[in-house]
């Protein structure tokens, strides 16, 4: 909803496997997916955001789904994606805090994880510090929230800024979602997914 109307020009940062460049591109985009193990294809490039030259054309909307907090020098991956958007062009990110795991939501996670277990899908921990332990692990060296919005807002004036679940998608099932959002808007467990749009800030 906060990009603009295609066919506008999109750079879907760290696209992974390809799906949003491919729905994106379905719904009549003219969009560029890069990562450096990009699917093979003509929407696509294996190259890092740090080497897409501008001279290589603008764009109107730059889309990072799970990516940036993987970027080491994050400043810096948000300088160029700046200076490769067209004036008035829109950042949407879909990203998750992990760090805003507390020990409730972790709780509830490690309750989901067993149950699944029990029917048969994946493994669960073997106790809740195993969980624990995992959880830091997976993250060490990654950005958190703060280090996110901090890097973000200092260069995008926010247009839109939602909170929402993110557990759900390593839990998998649309039922996991709808518990979890219910679980969130009664202050049991923390939102870790949020959903942001910003367009760059005028210089003074």
């Amino acid at each position: 909803e906060h990009l603009p109307a295609a066919p506008a020009r999109v750079l879907d940062v760290g696209c992974g496997h390809g799906e949003l460049t491919t729905a994106l591109a379905a719904a009549g985009y003219d969009v560029l997916g890069i990562d450096p193990l990009a699917p093979q294809g003509e929407r696509f490039r294996r190259i890092r955001l740090e080497d897409l030259e501008p001279e290589e054309g603008l764009f109107d909307a730059v889309v990072a789904s799970h990516s940036l907090h993987h970027i080491r020098d994050l400043g810096h991956a948000l300088d160029q994606i700046v200076v490769l958007l067209h004036d008035g062009g829109t950042l949407v990110v879909d990203e998750h805090g992990w760090d805003l795991a507390d020990e409730a939501t972790l709780d509830w996670y490690y309750e989901q994880r067993r149950t699944l277990a029990a029917a048969g899908q994946g493994e669960a921990p073997a106790s809740l510090d195993a969980l624990r332990d995992e959880w830091q692990v997976e993250h060490v060296g990654l950005h958190g929230f703060e280090a996110l919005r901090t890097a973000v807002d200092a260069r995008f004036d926010e247009r839109a800024f939602v909170r929402t679940p993110f557990l759900c998608r390593l839990l998998g099932g649309v039922a996991t979602e709808v518990l979890e959002q219910a679980l969130i808007e009664a202050g049991a467990i923390q939102a870790l997914g949020f959903r942001y749009a910003g367009v760059p800030r005028r210089k003074e």
